[in-house]
């Protein structure tokens, strides 16, 4: 677990733009916290196994990971992707694997937030369907904006 969460830690890291803050860095490479309480999930290269990145999905608006307040949306967050590995299909299949989760256990839809740096993973976003909500912009702290975005899931 500890490489996946160097990954994210990296893939953050790599963003730019991006202001890092030493107490964040150290949340974002400790997944095995994060499994604790919510479900990691790696991807792997096909050929040899080696890590390529991760992502945390939040099953509803009672986990303590949750930054949403829809009771019918699932989320997720700290989606990382190894900076070399990007751009292969990682990403896409964390995020789908995701998608497919909250769809099987009967959420209505995902409500996730991502940060003005993260310019890929938007576009990435944008191809399975999800759209900018302004009304879950936060600012968790000056100067640091986090983004909403859903994914409807109905049928």
């Amino acid at each position: 677990m500890s490489r996946l969460g160097e990954i994210v830690r990296t893939a953050y890291a790599a963003l730019s733009g991006r202001t890092s803050t030493p107490e964040y860095d150290i949340v974002l490479a400790d997944v095995a916290s994060r499994s604790l309480v919510a479900t990691v999930v790696g991807a792997f290269a096909d050929d040899d196994r080696t890590p390529l990145g991760c992502i945390t999905y939040v099953p509803d608006v009672t986990n303590p990971l949750a930054e949403f307040v829809d009771p019918d949306a699932a989320g997720f967050r700290m989606l990382g992707v190894d900076p070399g590995a990007q751009r292969n299909g990682a990403g896409r299949a964390l995020v789908s694997w995701c998608v497919e989760q909250a769809r099987s256990s009967g959420r209505r839809r995902i409500a996730i937030h991502s940060t003005d740096a993260m310019v890929i993973a938007h576009g990435l976003y944008r191809s399975f369907g999800f759209v900018r909500d302004p009304t879950m912009d936060w600012e968790p702290e000056p100067g640091l904006w986090l983004r909403g975005f859903v994914l409807d899931l109905a049928p």
